[in-house]
């Protein structure tokens, strides 16, 4: 009985450790089917991907260039996030029609809103060409071989065989070890069907925002239109509803605990395979900097939406998108520290040494970790100074982001000429257009008065102008919200009017681009050169790190790509965590929750009548489990940024949820992955559904999908 028990104890941490990885549905035949199928997967890797006939990859889409999304019936009806949808429900809002605060439904067909630009990126095939991209780089400096690849990638391009519909992407993985190509279609209409209110598509807003327990019904819905031939074509009312290869049914059988669950979709950016003296930087340096000043800009913003619904309406989704990585830093760095992930990356060094030694692969690899602590050492004074003008200059003050590309508009004249000047100025003055739309002077100059005070003070002295220190940044504020013509479009339009000398000459009276002048040429000279120089050094080194890594680790070694924005696959359990001592999370929300966060008129956490009603009659229809209604629930599956939107599949390839978040203890997962805490967050798709029907009353919505009530819906085996 004791070996029983052992084997069992065994055979669970096992399964438990087969969790984690972002991992290309290409290559999922062997371990990660068998790992798959250990906890609880009824699916084939062929099921998963194949380029032979349809596949779930051929239902899960790029969302606009930054979410997943998935295709839910047979009509081109796509499901994706609340938040990933949220600027074109913006777009579409306004004081008279405020679809943020009021919702969105689509009733008939022609009910459907277009939203220009948007597109959805299907993946039609992966294939691996990394001797192509790498041919004739092996003798070349850093920079040349970059250089290089980047020709290579060119070419391949523009020769390698396609439907004349179809586009081309080429994707490093393993810091440039291995390269894929991604055939894929651009669907370019796109319309808007359907959208909760906030009060439940982003109930608990920012507060809630990375957090568990959750209670946010984050979803939206889009249909995608097609030519009558099924392939992508630009908005035309003369376009039909796509037919995808394949879609989702979606289940409303509920799931318990421990229920395998699978998420697929395109995940933007993680470094798992840092090194210790990066993660060092960031924890210590890095995120600090970035969260001082997104944390400045938040309060300013805020401020001004809480006493103007139009201002709030402006803002809603600037702010929400600074306080995201805002919020998501202050956890990383938490998580970061509790997991103590720098000291798990050292004692993986110095594994990864020992193994160095014991193949006598010194000459190669012998000096990664002494050339990874020299360069960290010398990028730190720059990496700052570049997080402080990124976040200041580029990102968060708007009149310095609009004076910054008109000042690379004067590099282009000085660089390409007056033809290409003229072009550049042209397709400007439609840019930002929309972006004014969106600006409020009184609101920008409180936070350009923030954000400058704490850039001038904070940033490292000695690559600042002289100009910028010491300076009074309400006086300055005033000085250029005052004078500058950056704070109207009807003034940039009049600094763009005339021939190119009157321009450029305006331009340079103009306080406000002037200063970001004054900004922008020191950072271009006194940071960005020696930034780059060491950087490309330690894109090299990381390079030659991960070979080391590949080449010495064992064959049955988890070792998955970094995420790049690529379509991949992560697996795990629906489960719960232990956050803190004395503190369990148990992995399942209900509508009762947001009853007791109800906070009547309150911006994040208000309800609807409509929804408190349907709770104090229970009326829930199909979609209830024991008389409560489901609302979110958590797994262990390995996600970042760009997951947004992916959809939650059960062990037979149906929908049970919409993954929407990560929880805030476990959002060091870009870096450092732990089953013990990291969690993703998902809609429950019964929540979905419940809204959809009940609360929205969208029969014809619920008439259009495959809905899994009872008998689970196995999928057929692939053919050969």
């Amino acid at each position: 009985m004791r070996f029983l028990k052992l084997f069992l104890l065994l055979f669970i941490v096992q399964v438990n450790a087969q969790q984690g990885g972002m991992w290309i549905p290409s290559l999922l035949k062997g371990m990660n089917e068998n790992e798959m199928k250990a906890l609880g997967s009824k699916l084939t890797a062929e099921q998963i991907y194949s380029i032979n006939q349809s596949s779930l990859k051929d239902a899960v889409p790029q969302f606009d260039g930054g979410c997943t999304a998935e295709m839910i019936s047979s009509k081109g009806l796509l499901l994706t996030n609340h938040h990933c949808g949220y600027d074109n429900i913006q777009s579409h809002s306004t004081v008279e029609h405020d679809y943020l605060a009021n919702g969105f439904w689509a009733y008939k067909m022609d009910e459907e809103l277009p939203n220009p630009g948007v597109v959805v990126t299907f993946i039609v095939s992966i294939n691996d060409v990394t001797t192509s991209i790498l041919a004739g780089t092996e003798s070349l400096s850093e920079a040349d071989k970059q250089k290089k690849i980047q020709q290579n990638i060119a070419e391949i391009s523009k020769t390698y065989k396609k439907e004349a519909w179809q586009d081309i992407l080429v994707r490093t993985f393993y810091d440039g070890n291995q390269y894929l190509l991604f055939v894929t279609e651009n669907f370019k209409d796109v319309r808007l069907v359907g959208a909760p209110p906030s009060s439940i598509g982003k109930f608990g807003s920012d507060t809630d925002n990375w957090v568990w327990p959750r209670h946010t019904g984050d979803f939206s819905l889009f249909r995608v239109y097609a030519d009558k031939n099924n392939r992508p074509a630009e908005y035309s009312k003369d376009n039909v509803p796509y037919t995808p290869k394949h879609f989702f049914p979606v289940s409303a059988k509920g799931i318990k605990e421990n229920d395998f669950t699978m998420v697929l979709g395109y995940p933007g950016r993680t470094t798992e395979y840092l090194p210790s003296y990066a993660v060092e930087q960031i924890v210590n340096d890095l995120n600090p900097a970035r969260i001082e000043v997104r944390d400045a800009a938040l309060k300013v913003q805020d401020g001004f939406m809480r006493k103007d619904q139009a201002i709030k309406i402006q803002y809603a989704s600037k702010y929400a998108s600074i306080a995201n990585a805002w919020k998501k830093w202050i956890g990383e760095r938490k998580g970061l520290i509790k997991s103590n992930a720098v000291g798990a990356k050292q004692k993986f060094e110095k594994d990864l040494t020992d193994k160095i030694a014991k193949a006598g692969k010194q000459a190669e690899y012998g000096n990664l970790l002494s050339d990874f602590a020299k360069n960290y050492a010398e990028i730190k004074e720059f990496a700052i100074a570049r997080d402080y003008y990124s976040e200041v200059v580029l990102r968060h003050t708007e009149i310095l982001n609009f004076g910054y590309r008109l000042f690379q508009l004067e590099q282009v004249y000085n660089s390409k000429g007056e033809q290409a000047f003229n072009d550049r100025k042209k397709n400007l003055i439609e840019t930002f257009e929309p972006l004014y739309k969106d600006f409020n002077a009184e609101v920008d100059e409180k936070v350009f008065e923030k954000l400058i005070d704490i850039y001038s003070k904070k940033s490292p002295q000695q690559f600042l102008p002289q100009s910028v220190k010491g300076i009074n940044a309400s006086q300055l504020a005033a000085d250029i919200f005052k004078s500058s013509k950056l704070t109207s479009y009807a003034g940039l339009k009049e600094l763009l009017t005339g021939d190119t000398k009157t321009v450029l000459e305006k331009l340079n009276q103009d306080k406000g681009f002037a200063f970001v002048k004054t900004l922008a040429e020191a950072y271009n000279k006194n940071v960005a050169p020696k930034y780059d120089e060491i950087n490309l050094k330690n894109i090299a080194t990381q390079r030659t790190y991960m070979k080391a890594i590949l080449e010495l680790s064992p064959k049955s070694a988890r070792i998955f790509p970094d995420a790049n924005s690529t379509l991949r696959v992560t697996y795990g359990k629906v489960k719960g965590y232990k956050p803190s001592d004395a503190v369990v999370y148990t992995p399942f929300t209900y509508l009762d929750g947001v009853m007791e966060k109800y906070v009547p008129g309150d911006y994040e956490f208000d309800v609807p009548k409509k929804l408190i009603d349907l709770y104090n009659a229970k009326d829930y229809g199909k979609y209830a489990e024991n008389g409560k209604m489901p609302v979110a629930f958590i797994a262990t599956n390995h996600t970042t940024g760009g997951n947004s939107g992916s959809p939650a599949l059960d062990a037979n390839g149906n929908l049970i949820g919409l993954n929407f978040d990560r929880v805030w203890e476990g959002t060091m997962s870009d870096v450092y992955y732990s089953p013990d805490i990291c969690r993703n967050i998902m809609v429950d798709s019964r929540y979905i559904l419940f809204i959809i029907d009940k609360f929205a009353g969208a029969k014809n919505l619920i008439d259009e999908m495959k809905i899994i009530y009872n008998q689970p819906n196995t999928p057929k085996k692939a053919k050969k």
